[in-house]
Protein backbone atom coordinates (compact mmCIF):
# COMPACT_ATOMS: atom_id res chain seq x y z
CA UNK A 1 0.00 0.00 0.00
CA UNK A 2 1.35 3.43 -0.53
CA UNK A 3 1.42 6.12 2.03
CA UNK A 4 -0.58 9.53 1.68
CA UNK A 5 2.73 11.26 1.86
CA UNK A 6 4.97 9.06 -1.25
CA UNK A 7 1.18 9.82 -3.32
CA UNK A 8 1.49 13.29 -4.48
CA UNK A 9 5.19 12.96 -5.06
CA UNK A 10 4.53 9.37 -7.02
CA UNK A 11 1.67 11.13 -9.34
CA UNK A 12 3.49 13.99 -10.09
CA UNK A 13 6.55 11.47 -11.62
CA UNK A 14 4.18 9.34 -12.91
CA UNK A 15 2.28 12.56 -14.55
CA UNK A 16 5.67 13.55 -16.06
CA UNK A 17 6.43 10.15 -17.33
CA UNK A 18 3.38 10.46 -19.02
CA UNK A 19 3.71 13.30 -20.48
CA UNK A 20 7.43 12.76 -21.74
CA UNK A 21 6.11 9.30 -23.57
CA UNK A 22 3.06 11.61 -25.12
CA UNK A 23 5.56 14.60 -26.37
CA UNK A 24 8.24 11.53 -27.69
CA UNK A 25 5.41 9.79 -29.32
CA UNK A 26 3.88 13.10 -30.55
CA UNK A 27 3.81 13.50 -34.60
CA UNK A 28 6.14 16.20 -36.06
CA UNK A 29 5.00 18.36 -38.53
CA UNK A 30 8.56 20.24 -39.98
CA UNK A 31 8.67 23.87 -41.32
CA UNK A 32 11.70 26.01 -41.94
CA UNK A 33 12.22 28.77 -44.24
CA UNK A 34 11.50 32.23 -44.14
CA UNK A 35 11.93 34.66 -41.07
CA UNK A 36 9.30 37.42 -42.78
CA UNK A 37 6.50 34.12 -43.05
CA UNK A 38 8.31 33.32 -39.84
CA UNK A 39 5.29 35.26 -37.47
CA UNK A 40 2.64 33.84 -39.68
CA UNK A 41 3.31 30.27 -39.70
CA UNK A 42 4.51 30.20 -35.61
CA UNK A 43 1.63 32.06 -34.63
CA UNK A 44 -0.62 29.50 -36.65
CA UNK A 45 1.44 26.59 -34.66
CA UNK A 46 1.14 28.08 -31.55
CA UNK A 47 -2.59 27.99 -32.28
CA UNK A 48 -2.69 24.56 -33.81
CA UNK A 49 -0.73 22.84 -31.46
CA UNK A 50 -2.69 24.10 -28.10
CA UNK A 51 -5.83 22.96 -30.41
CA UNK A 52 -4.63 19.78 -31.04
CA UNK A 53 -3.47 19.09 -27.03
CA UNK A 54 0.54 18.83 -28.18
CA UNK A 55 -0.56 15.74 -29.39
CA UNK A 56 1.04 16.91 -32.98
CA UNK A 57 4.61 19.26 -32.68
CA UNK A 58 5.02 21.54 -35.42
CA UNK A 59 8.70 22.89 -35.50
CA UNK A 60 9.32 26.72 -37.32
CA UNK A 61 13.07 27.03 -38.45
CA UNK A 62 14.36 30.61 -39.46
CA UNK A 63 17.18 29.47 -42.50
CA UNK A 64 15.92 32.11 -45.17
CA UNK A 65 14.23 31.09 -48.16
CA UNK A 66 16.48 30.03 -50.01
CA UNK A 67 18.08 27.77 -47.02
CA UNK A 68 14.64 26.62 -46.02
CA UNK A 69 13.98 25.90 -50.38
CA UNK A 70 17.25 24.04 -49.94
CA UNK A 71 15.85 21.93 -46.59
CA UNK A 72 12.63 21.46 -48.42
CA UNK A 73 13.97 19.89 -52.20
CA UNK A 74 15.98 17.86 -49.51
CA UNK A 75 12.97 16.21 -48.16
CA UNK A 76 13.87 17.24 -45.07
CA UNK A 77 10.92 19.48 -44.16
CA UNK A 78 6.88 19.06 -45.23
CA UNK A 79 6.23 23.22 -45.62
CA UNK A 80 8.80 25.42 -46.68
CA UNK A 81 8.45 29.35 -45.58
CA UNK A 82 8.75 31.77 -49.01
CA UNK A 83 8.93 35.75 -48.74
CA UNK A 84 9.31 35.07 -52.84
CA UNK A 85 7.92 32.88 -55.41
CA UNK A 86 10.40 29.30 -56.04
CA UNK A 87 12.71 29.59 -58.46
CA UNK A 88 13.92 28.13 -62.04
CA UNK A 89 16.69 27.11 -59.92
CA UNK A 90 14.94 25.91 -57.03
CA UNK A 91 12.64 24.10 -58.71
CA UNK A 92 15.28 21.95 -60.86
CA UNK A 93 16.94 21.06 -57.46
CA UNK A 94 13.08 19.76 -56.20
CA UNK A 95 12.48 17.89 -59.42
CA UNK A 96 15.64 16.19 -59.46
CA UNK A 97 14.79 14.73 -55.79
CA UNK A 98 11.80 14.21 -57.25
CA UNK A 99 9.86 16.62 -54.86
CA UNK A 100 6.44 17.61 -55.60
CA UNK A 101 5.06 20.44 -54.45
CA UNK A 102 1.74 23.03 -53.71
CA UNK A 103 2.29 26.75 -53.25
CA UNK A 104 0.01 28.70 -51.44
CA UNK A 105 0.20 32.64 -51.21
CA UNK A 106 -0.63 33.39 -47.66
CA UNK A 107 -0.53 37.32 -47.31
CA UNK A 108 1.00 39.97 -48.11
CA UNK A 109 4.02 42.16 -46.71
CA UNK A 110 5.16 46.01 -47.11
CA UNK A 111 9.06 45.46 -46.91
CA UNK A 112 9.69 48.14 -44.75
CA UNK A 113 13.11 50.56 -45.04
CA UNK A 114 13.68 51.59 -41.10
CA UNK A 115 15.32 54.15 -39.44
CA UNK A 116 16.88 55.00 -36.26
CA UNK A 117 14.10 57.33 -34.52
CA UNK A 118 16.94 59.79 -33.54
CA UNK A 119 17.35 60.78 -37.50
CA UNK A 120 15.90 64.01 -37.90
CA UNK A 121 16.83 64.99 -41.51
CA UNK A 122 15.28 61.77 -43.39
CA UNK A 123 11.66 62.15 -43.81
CA UNK A 124 11.52 60.41 -46.86
CA UNK A 125 13.50 58.27 -49.96
CA UNK A 126 13.80 57.50 -53.60
CA UNK A 127 14.42 54.22 -55.55
CA UNK A 128 17.10 55.70 -56.74
CA UNK A 129 18.29 56.83 -53.96
CA UNK A 130 18.12 53.03 -52.10
CA UNK A 131 19.77 52.16 -55.23
CA UNK A 132 22.86 54.64 -54.86
CA UNK A 133 22.93 53.36 -51.41
CA UNK A 134 22.83 49.50 -52.06
CA UNK A 135 24.12 48.93 -55.21
CA UNK A 136 27.34 47.23 -55.87
CA UNK A 137 29.07 49.81 -56.80
CA UNK A 138 28.67 51.50 -53.52
CA UNK A 139 30.59 49.45 -51.72
CA UNK A 140 33.75 50.98 -49.74
CA UNK A 141 32.45 54.26 -51.60
CA UNK A 142 29.47 55.29 -50.63
CA UNK A 143 30.23 55.50 -46.83
CA UNK A 144 28.24 58.92 -45.93
CA UNK A 145 24.46 60.42 -45.92
CA UNK A 146 25.63 63.17 -48.04
CA UNK A 147 27.06 61.39 -50.96
CA UNK A 148 23.50 59.95 -51.91
CA UNK A 149 21.95 62.87 -51.29
CA UNK A 150 23.99 66.56 -50.68
CA UNK A 151 21.00 67.91 -49.00
CA UNK A 152 21.77 65.04 -45.67
CA UNK A 153 24.36 65.67 -43.38
CA UNK A 154 27.95 64.82 -43.81
CA UNK A 155 27.60 61.45 -41.13
CA UNK A 156 28.55 58.10 -41.81
CA UNK A 157 26.04 55.35 -43.07
CA UNK A 158 25.91 52.27 -41.12
CA UNK A 159 24.00 49.87 -43.21
CA UNK A 160 21.57 46.38 -42.00
CA UNK A 161 19.86 44.08 -44.35
CA UNK A 162 19.13 40.61 -45.17
CA UNK A 163 21.64 37.85 -45.49
CA UNK A 164 21.84 36.16 -49.11
CA UNK A 165 19.70 33.24 -48.64
CA UNK A 166 16.87 35.61 -48.00
CA UNK A 167 13.59 36.22 -50.17
CA UNK A 168 13.87 39.50 -49.06
CA UNK A 169 17.14 39.62 -49.76
CA UNK A 170 16.41 38.87 -53.67
CA UNK A 171 13.17 40.71 -53.45
CA UNK A 172 14.77 43.89 -52.18
CA UNK A 173 17.78 44.04 -54.18
CA UNK A 174 15.55 43.29 -57.57
CA UNK A 175 13.13 45.96 -56.55
CA UNK A 176 15.42 48.78 -56.05
CA UNK A 177 18.75 47.58 -57.41
CA UNK A 178 17.17 46.28 -60.74
CA UNK A 179 18.43 43.17 -60.51
CA UNK A 180 18.00 39.99 -57.72
CA UNK A 181 21.18 39.49 -55.38
CA UNK A 182 23.22 42.51 -57.29
CA UNK A 183 23.73 44.30 -53.34
CA UNK A 184 27.00 46.04 -51.74
CA UNK A 185 28.32 43.68 -49.61
CA UNK A 186 29.99 45.82 -46.18
CA UNK A 187 26.66 46.10 -44.22
CA UNK A 188 25.25 44.11 -41.11
CA UNK A 189 23.61 40.84 -42.97
CA UNK A 190 21.38 38.74 -41.16
CA UNK A 191 18.12 36.03 -42.00
CA UNK A 192 17.25 36.99 -38.67
CA UNK A 193 15.46 40.24 -38.92
CA UNK A 194 15.33 41.01 -34.73
CA UNK A 195 18.65 40.95 -35.11
CA UNK A 196 18.41 44.05 -37.76
CA UNK A 197 16.32 45.49 -35.60
CA UNK A 198 18.64 45.26 -32.93
CA UNK A 199 21.08 47.32 -35.13
CA UNK A 200 18.89 49.97 -36.49
CA UNK A 201 17.50 50.86 -32.90
CA UNK A 202 21.22 51.56 -31.19
CA UNK A 203 22.61 53.51 -33.95
CA UNK A 204 21.24 56.88 -35.08
CA UNK A 205 22.86 56.88 -38.13
CA UNK A 206 21.37 53.37 -38.92
CA UNK A 207 19.47 52.20 -41.74
CA UNK A 208 17.93 49.13 -42.67
CA UNK A 209 14.94 46.48 -44.40
CA UNK A 210 12.85 43.50 -43.07
CA UNK A 211 9.25 42.83 -43.46
CA UNK A 212 6.69 45.16 -42.01
CA UNK A 213 5.44 42.73 -38.89
CA UNK A 214 9.00 43.15 -37.95
CA UNK A 215 8.91 46.98 -37.75
CA UNK A 216 5.10 46.49 -36.82
CA UNK A 217 6.42 45.11 -33.50
CA UNK A 218 9.16 47.74 -32.98
CA UNK A 219 7.54 50.61 -33.59
CA UNK A 220 8.56 52.51 -30.29
CA UNK A 221 12.46 51.64 -31.39
CA UNK A 222 12.18 52.49 -35.31
CA UNK A 223 10.92 54.81 -38.30
CA UNK A 224 9.20 53.47 -40.99
CA UNK A 225 10.40 55.45 -44.19
CA UNK A 226 8.20 56.50 -46.58
CA UNK A 227 9.05 55.21 -50.10
CA UNK A 228 8.40 57.73 -52.93
CA UNK A 229 6.43 55.96 -55.65
CA UNK A 230 7.62 55.79 -59.10
CA UNK A 231 4.92 56.28 -60.90
CA UNK A 232 2.59 58.73 -58.56
CA UNK A 233 5.78 60.43 -57.69
CA UNK A 234 4.70 60.69 -53.90
CA UNK A 235 6.26 59.45 -50.59
CA UNK A 236 3.79 56.95 -49.05
CA UNK A 237 4.20 54.86 -45.83
CA UNK A 238 4.20 51.48 -45.37
CA UNK A 239 0.95 50.09 -44.03
CA UNK A 240 -1.73 47.63 -44.74
CA UNK A 241 -4.05 50.51 -46.41
CA UNK A 242 -1.03 51.38 -48.52
CA UNK A 243 -0.77 48.02 -49.29
CA UNK A 244 -4.41 47.03 -50.40
CA UNK A 245 -4.65 50.66 -52.20
CA UNK A 246 -1.81 49.55 -54.47
CA UNK A 247 0.14 52.92 -53.41
CA UNK A 248 3.10 50.80 -51.63
CA UNK A 249 5.61 50.36 -54.50
CA UNK A 250 7.52 48.89 -55.81
CA UNK A 251 8.32 46.83 -51.75
CA UNK A 252 4.36 45.50 -52.01
CA UNK A 253 5.12 41.54 -52.44
CA UNK A 254 3.05 38.34 -51.71
CA UNK A 255 4.48 36.09 -49.47
CA UNK A 256 4.23 32.23 -49.23
CA UNK A 257 4.61 28.31 -48.03
CA UNK A 258 4.86 25.48 -49.95
CA UNK A 259 3.81 22.09 -49.15
CA UNK A 260 5.28 18.59 -50.28
CA UNK A 261 2.71 16.37 -52.08
CA UNK A 262 4.49 13.57 -50.51
CA UNK A 263 3.99 15.03 -47.12
CA UNK A 264 0.35 15.16 -47.52
CA UNK A 265 -0.03 11.54 -47.08
CA UNK A 266 0.54 11.85 -43.70
CA UNK A 267 -2.42 13.15 -41.62
CA UNK A 268 -0.94 15.67 -39.08
CA UNK A 269 0.40 17.40 -42.19
CA UNK A 270 -2.83 17.99 -43.84
CA UNK A 271 -4.13 18.87 -40.69
CA UNK A 272 -1.90 21.15 -39.74
CA UNK A 273 -2.16 22.51 -43.07
CA UNK A 274 -6.37 23.12 -42.81
CA UNK A 275 -5.61 24.69 -39.88
CA UNK A 276 -3.39 27.27 -41.31
CA UNK A 277 -5.63 28.01 -44.21
CA UNK A 278 -8.74 28.09 -42.23
CA UNK A 279 -7.60 30.63 -39.37
CA UNK A 280 -4.70 32.12 -41.74
CA UNK A 281 -6.94 35.35 -42.16
CA UNK A 282 -7.09 35.98 -38.42
CA UNK A 283 -3.65 35.36 -37.56
CA UNK A 284 -2.34 36.84 -40.66
CA UNK A 285 -3.95 40.58 -39.49
CA UNK A 286 -3.07 39.45 -35.76
CA UNK A 287 1.07 39.74 -36.51
CA UNK A 288 0.31 42.68 -38.69
CA UNK A 289 0.80 41.44 -42.28
CA UNK A 290 -2.29 42.18 -44.88
CA UNK A 291 -4.60 38.99 -45.31
CA UNK A 292 -5.94 37.97 -48.76
CA UNK A 293 -9.22 37.51 -49.78
CA UNK A 294 -11.25 34.19 -48.24
CA UNK A 295 -11.10 32.87 -51.67
CA UNK A 296 -7.24 33.12 -52.04
CA UNK A 297 -7.61 30.44 -48.48
CA UNK A 298 -10.15 28.67 -50.25
CA UNK A 299 -8.94 28.50 -53.48
CA UNK A 300 -5.34 26.79 -51.87
CA UNK A 301 -7.34 24.29 -49.78
CA UNK A 302 -8.98 23.67 -53.33
CA UNK A 303 -5.67 23.49 -55.08
CA UNK A 304 -4.69 20.40 -52.38
CA UNK A 305 -8.08 18.86 -52.83
CA UNK A 306 -7.26 18.68 -56.94
CA UNK A 307 -3.57 18.42 -56.17
CA UNK A 308 -2.57 21.12 -58.45
CA UNK A 309 0.94 21.00 -58.08
CA UNK A 310 3.59 23.95 -59.01
CA UNK A 311 3.93 27.16 -59.04
CA UNK A 312 1.86 29.82 -61.07
CA UNK A 313 5.12 32.29 -60.86
CA UNK A 314 7.36 29.87 -63.41
CA UNK A 315 10.47 30.01 -61.23
CA UNK A 316 10.78 34.51 -61.30
CA UNK A 317 10.26 36.85 -59.05
CA UNK A 318 7.49 39.45 -60.18
CA UNK A 319 7.96 43.25 -58.76
CA UNK A 320 4.80 45.11 -58.59
CA UNK A 321 1.89 42.47 -58.61
CA UNK A 322 -1.08 43.38 -56.64
CA UNK A 323 -3.61 41.39 -54.55
CA UNK A 324 -6.08 41.20 -57.39
CA UNK A 325 -3.48 40.22 -60.00
CA UNK A 326 -2.58 37.69 -57.69
CA UNK A 327 -6.22 36.48 -57.02
CA UNK A 328 -6.65 35.86 -61.05
CA UNK A 329 -3.53 34.20 -61.42
CA UNK A 330 -4.61 31.92 -59.08
CA UNK A 331 -8.19 31.32 -60.37
CA UNK A 332 -6.27 30.06 -63.45
CA UNK A 333 -4.25 27.57 -61.92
Amino acid sequence: MIKKSTLVPFMAAAAVALFGAQAAHADIVKVDGSSTVYPITEAVAEEFQKAKKNAIKVTVGISGTGGGFKKFCRGETDFSNASRPITAKEMEDCKAAGVAYIEMPVAYDALTVVINPKNTFLKQATVAELKTLWEPAAQGKVMKWNQVNPAWPDAPVKLFGAGADSGTFEYFTEAIVGKAKSSRGDYTASEDDNVLVQGVSRDVNGIGYFGYAYYAENMARLRGLPIVNPVTGKAVEPSAANVENGTYAPLSRPIFVYVKQKSLEKPEVREFLEFYMKNAEKLVREVKYVPLPKAAYEGNLKHVKDNKIGTVFGGKNEIGITIEDLMKREAKM
